[in-house]
């Protein structure tokens, strides 16, 4: 069967992944005066940033300096030095460092890319030299749908699984709200005044319009695109780059039923997302994964390698000497009634007052207030070889109607859909629950009566929960307790959900250098080539040293690459 071959487009700038740091780099060099086009292999444009929680780690932020928090570029520096130990890739950092601050005020500036502060926030490792205990978060301020215009239809919606009833929720005063909507009224009157609205909106326009988290950040960058006459086409999967000469001058991309050839004048940018989907890759790099199969990965399907192997096509080295290929995140699965299986990420749970993790002994191996990636990482370490790489979070019942767990939400959501699913398991003793789960009965028995002697006087010297500034933001202002992250386990009915290895990201990619290009197995720049976001091989170098550090490097690096192709070097002074 023959294909068409549709007419031939011209651009200076070919952007391939419409996520943070595709769209980044596209609004970039649009402002800088380039022609540019970006093609999307979904019919959506977003990535894996629009299911995300849309935080960056941006140090030396304009936001946190008109907060009055001022420090010198050697304070993040040394935190990712001591974080990232052999790994660090000096050049790399000094040039995400020194670029960061600059992006924000640069979005600011001159796009609809806003930004709230996240600036109570807590680097993770917070007894390492240089850590901060805020300031070095921001994330896309909330944002009218209806200032995305017609552009709306063709953005990602929101990760269901992670909304409620559609309706993405921020965190902060908004999810602090939905948390205590019943022990407080002005928490209630948020709650109903928020989901009324929202029904509302699914009535009028069949979606959420109040935009927030990943969402709001893709729609942000999406309309700034848009309006600076970026061309943006969905629906066109990158099939091969193109080359003249030893530099990359375009590609050819899948339309339809036929194929199309976009010329790049100066550059192309590979930013597809990774390779969070691609089972061979999976397989490969991960541990613990003997099919590929053994991983729940967060990112949206399309997100299976694509702009590695299209570099690797031409040429390109793929960077695997990390900490971790994959950025961990504890995952459970989530049943419906249509058969599908959905994913969500045990992010704001495993942090609060009243809550254990434990493995198929019984026995907790983590402090669970910790952060996602550490304590997926410590259980894929602990599980013995040759049993499955799982572990329980476990709570009681006032933990549950207090907080919810996974997909379980709190009061006054019943319980009722999540038990019939299986999901959540119940039990009215320990004993009960651990049969249910396939725990040890004992084993779990005796963790729980250990734990809660010490929680009764807010305390856990087995693994310190709530000793850290990070542990504490993760837990309960509001417990009544000495330690927020830390209360008793005994007000029956007991609670279960399994939760297995799983991934916000992947760490490993294409190799490159302080300007975001690609380069080859001799370490020279292959002319015309860029990455950035997860196409890049991850500047953390396979570490989580804190949250937000997927999107932060994207987007700054995105900006990085698009100024370099556009000849621009020196950055903007003001940084109010």
């Amino acid at each position: 069967m023959v294909h068409a071959e549709l007419p031939r487009l011209d651009c200076d700038v070919l952007v391939v992944g419409s996520g943070a740091a595709g769209l980044a780099a596209a609004v970039t060099a649009a402002w800088h005066g380039q022609k540019v086009i970006l093609v999307e292999k979904d019919p959506v444009f977003g990535g894996a940033t629009a299911w995300s929680g849309g935080w960056m780690w941006v140090p030396r932020n304009p936001l946190a300096r008109r907060a009055g928090i001022v420090e010198d570029i050697e304070q993040p520096r040394t935190y990712l030095r001591h974080c990232l130990g052999e790994h660090y890739d000096a050049e790399r950092v000094d040039a995400f460092l020194e670029a960061c601050p600059y992006m924000v005020g640069f979005f600011e500036r001159h796009s609809h890319l806003q930004f709230a502060d996240g600036n109570a926030i807590p680097d993770m490792y917070g007894d390492a030299p240089g850590a901060a205990t805020g300031g070095h978060q921001v994330i896309a301020a909330p944002y009218d749908a209806r200032e995305v215009g017609s552009l709306l239809a063709r953005l990602r919606k929101t990760m269901r699984e992670t909304s409620f009833l559609g309706m993405p929720i921020m965190a902060g005063a908004d999810l602090s709200a939905f948390l205590n909507l019943t022990r407080s009224g002005k928490a209630a009157l948020y709650v109903a005044r928020r989901v009324t609205t929202h029904l509302w909106h699914l009535v009028r326009h069949g979606r959420a319009m109040h935009l927030v988290n990943g969402v709001a950040l893709v729609a942000r960058l999406a309309k700034s695109a848009e309006e600076l006459g970026v061309q943006l086409i969905e629906a066109a999967p990158a099939k091969r780059l193109l080359s003249e000469h030893g530099r990359i001058c375009g590609a050819v991309v899948q339309r339809g039923d036929g194929e199309q050839t976009i010329r790049a004048r100066k550059g192309v940018v590979l930013a597809a997302g990774g390779f969070a989907n691609d089972i061979p890759r999976r397989r490969e790099l991960f541990p613990r994964t003997p099919t590929g199969h053994e991983h729940l990965a967060l990112p949206p399907p399309a997100c299976n390698g694509d702009g590695l192997r299209l570099g690797e096509a031409v040429g390109a080295a793929l960077n695997t000497e990390l900490k971790s290929p994959v950025a961990w995140a504890p995952v459970s699965r989530v049943p419906y009634a249509d058969g599908s299986v959905g994913h969500f990420p045990h992010i704001i749970d495993r942090g609060k007052p009243g809550l254990i993790a434990v493995l198929k002994n019984g026995k907790r191996f983590v402090n669970e207030a910790d952060g996602y990636y550490a304590y997926t990482a410590a259980m894929v370490e602990t599980v013995p070889e040759g049993e499955e790489v799982c572990s329980w979070l476990i709570c009681d019942h006032r933990f549950i109607r207090r907080y919810g767990l996974g997909i379980a939400r709190p009061a006054p959501v019943p319980l009722w859909s999540v038990l019939r699913s299986g999901y959540l398991k119940r039990g009215a003793s320990i004993e009960e629950l651990a049969r249910q789960c396939g725990i040890d009965p004992p084993g779990l028995a005796q963790t729980v009566s250990e734990y809660n002697r010490h929680a009764r006087l807010g305390e856990d010297p087995a693994f310190g929960r709530g000793t850290s500034p990070f542990n504490r933001r993760s837990g309960d202002a509001n417990h009544p307790g000495p330690n927020p992250c830390v209360a008793p386990i005994e007000r029956g009915p007991f609670y279960a959900v399994q939760v297995e290895p799983g991934s916000f990201a992947t760490f490993a990619g294409l190799k490159t250098n302080g300007q975001a290009q690609v380069l080859d197995v001799d370490d020279r720049p292959i002319p015309g080539l860029y990455a950035t976001g997860s196409d890049m091989a991850s500047v953390m170098g396979g570490h989580y040293p804190s949250g937000g550090i997927n999107l932060g490097p994207a987007l700054t690096f995105g900006y990085v690459a698009a100024r370099h192709i556009a000849g621009v070097r020196a950055y903007e002074t003001v940084l109010e």
